[in-house]
C-alpha cells in the first residue's frame, strides 16, 4: 500500500534502488525534437528527515560511460571530449548543501553538481510520490524530479550551426530524476 502521508518515524537512511529508478535527461536536437537518454549505473543514498526536511542529505554518483540514448553511434559521441570526455573524467557527481520542504509533497533539493571536474550549484525540484513497504518488507520512498541547466556551465560546448539557421544540440538540457530509495536502518 503506498502513502504520501510524511510521517516522521520515516526519517532514516536510504539507498537509491537503481533497478527501479531512472537518471535521465533530454535536450532538444536539430532544433525540432528532443532526444533523451538516461544512465544506466550509479548509486547514492541519503538522509532523509520527515520531521525537519532541511536536515536531509543526498549524493550520488554517476559511471559517464554508462551513458544510453538508444542510438550506440551517439551514445559513443556523448562519451568523447565534446561531451562528457567518459576517460578523463568517468563520473558525475552530486552532493546536496541543503533541502527545503515548499509543501507536503514538494520539496527543493540544492547541491553541488560536478561534470568534467566542473561544480556548480543546482536546484532540483523534487515531489514526494509515497511510501510503501514492500514483499521483501524494505520500506520504500519515492521521489519525481527535474531541472533545467545549461551545459555549457560545465564545459560542453560542442555544436554545429543548420544550414537552416540555428544548432544541432540545445545548450539547455533537462534532468530527470524518477527515485525508488530503500531504508537502510530500519
Amino acid at each position: 500500500m503506498s502513502s504520501t502521508v510524511l510521517d516522521p518515524k520515516l526519517t532514516g537512511t536510504y539507498a537509491l534502488d537503481a533497478s527501479h529508478s531512472r537518471l535521465g535527461f533530454s535536450a532538444r536536437h536539430a532544433m525540432v525534437t528532443k532526444v533523451r537518454g538516461q544512465f544506466k549505473e550509479y548509486e547514492g543514498s541519503g538522509f532523509l528527515d520527515f520531521d525537519d526536511p532541511a536536515k536531509s542529505t543526498a549524493s550520488v554518483t554517476v559511471q559517464v560511460a554508462s551513458v544510453d540514448t538508444g542510438n550506440e553511434q551517439r551514445d559513443g559521441h556523448l562519451s568523447t571530449n565534446d561531451f562528457f570526455d567518459a576517460p578523463t573524467y568517468p563520473t558525475i557527481t552530486f552532493t546536496s548543501t541543503g533541502a527545503a520542504k515548499v509543501d507536503d509533497e514538494n520539496f527543493t533539493l540544492t547541491g553541488d553538481l560536478t561534470i568534467k571536474d566542473v561544480t556548480k550549484s543546482v536546484t532540483i525540484d523534487f515531489e514526494f510520490t509515497g511510501t510503501s513497504v514492500d514483499p521483501f518488507n524494505n520500506t520504500r520512498v519515492g521521489f519525481e524530479g527535474k531541472t533545467v541547466v545549461n551545459r555549457k556551465d560545465w564545459g560542453i560546448n560542442f555544436n554545429a550551426a543548420l544550414e537552416t539557421g540555428g544548432v544541432l544540440v540545445s545548450d539547455k538540457v533537462t534532468l530527470e530524476f524518477d527515485i525508488s530509495a530503500i531504508r537502510q536502518d530500519s
